[in-house]
């Protein structure tokens, strides 16, 4: 006998992109006077929590592909979002750093963000909020590794 596949609406996979688009809405609405798209919201968001890093380290830490950081930090860049340097010893290494200006994209929207984030509580309830992140944090595997 064949083993079925689960349906559809028990798929784990179809219920992340269904969840991601769910979170992502009031997201993309957010940024839409922005001018910038969510990735780019997500490197920001990675520089104004850690500050300065190579590039490696914040494709890994904004879940991006390396290849799509070079160009979207291009675009900041021209933005004035974020500024690039060399390093001293290791001219291929790279390192990122947030603006004022991109700052600025940040700061103000926090109000915005932490609405976003207080409905989505709402909606899961406080604990069951702090549950789903422990349990996708399993999954991650950069925190596998």
């Amino acid at each position: 006998m064949t083993k079925r596949l689960p349906t559809t609406d028990r798929s784990l996979p179809i219920a992340l992109i269904r969840a991601r688009e769910g979170v992502m809405a009031p997201i993309r609405d957010m940024l839409t006077e922005t001018g910038i798209t969510e990735q780019q919201w997500r490197v920001l968001r990675v520089l104004a929590e850690h500050g300065r890093m190579d590039a490696k380290t914040l494709a890994e830490r904004a879940s991006l592909l390396f290849p799509s950081l070079t160009r979207i930090a291009s675009t900041l860049r021209d933005k004035g979002f974020i500024t690039q340097t060399r390093d001293d010893k290791d001219r291929r290494r790279q390192f990122i750093e947030i603006t004022t200006a991109g700052q600025k994209i940040i700061d103000d929207r926090q109000a915005q963000s932490l609405e976003i984030v207080t409905d989505l509580k709402k909606t899961l309830g406080a604990d069951n909020y702090e549950t789903l992140l422990d349990l996708l944090s399993m999954l991650d595997p950069i925190k596998q590794d």
